[in-house]
């Protein structure tokens, strides 16, 4: 028997996202619209509008719909600004960015889910993402500056050069800390000068490669 997907992204926008005073409708008709379901393995798809983070590949997961989506709606993103999505996975965030902004730049690490992404925002068609492969924590500089970055987990820290991608009055987006004690800071350039606030608690799954120090294994 089939999923009611409709009525199951109804209830995640009802039921996990308005209760978190996500009020901003441009980001709630994107989530009602973007079908999360064709961006999970397909074994999964019954479990895309859960309330937790959901693996998409071994460490790798889709944020959870209340976090992402109060994060989302800090970062105000205007139908012209130009987005840099930091750890797209497989094209969800992205899809839901791409209703609310002018272009996004859908970054990805793992060739597996870049290729995931290209295939499903295509076959989709989310024409004003780009997706493109490189490390997360180097941004992507061939395409800056950027009015808004986003980082789709958690993070030790953020590299200077998210901060030299940024247009400005760019704002920066991410989840920094470990689990319970992870904070969402808002990071805004004005000029040279980068000013931070933190938003609220996130417990969300975190993103490879943003390690604060380099370990050295013998």
């Amino acid at each position: 028997m089939m999923a009611d997907f409709s009525g199951l992204r109804t209830k995640m926008v009802d039921g996990q996202v308005r209760t978190t005073d996500v009020t901003s409708l441009p980001l709630l008709d994107a989530l009602l619209s973007v079908p999360r379901e064709e961006f999970v393995p397909a074994a999964r798809k019954s479990l895309a509008y859960i309330d937790e983070d959901l693996e998409i590949a071994p460490g790798r997961y889709l944020m959870e719909p209340s976090p992402f989506a109060r994060i989302v709606q800090l970062a105000d993103i205007q139908p012209g600004d130009f987005v840099l999505d930091v750890g797209a996975g497989t094209g969800y965030s992205a899809a839901v960015l791409s209703k609310l902004a002018g272009s996004v730049v859908a970054l990805e690490q793992d060739p597996t889910l870049a290729a995931k992404a290209q295939s499903v925002l295509s076959a989709l068609g989310y024409d004003t993402v780009a997706v493109v492969e490189g490390p997360l924590s180097a941004g992507y500089p061939a395409q800056a500056p950027y009015d808004v970055i986003l980082l789709e987990g958690a993070v030790e820290s953020i590299p200077p050069a998210l901060f030299d991608q940024l247009k400005d009055g760019g704002r920066l987006l991410a989840v920094e800390g470990h689990g319970n004690s992870a904070d969402v800071r808002v990071y805004v350039k004005q000029g040279s000068s980068v000013s931070a606030r933190r938003a609220f608690n996130a417990a969300v799954k975190p993103l490879p490669g943003f390690n604060s120090l380099p370990t050295f294994e013998f």
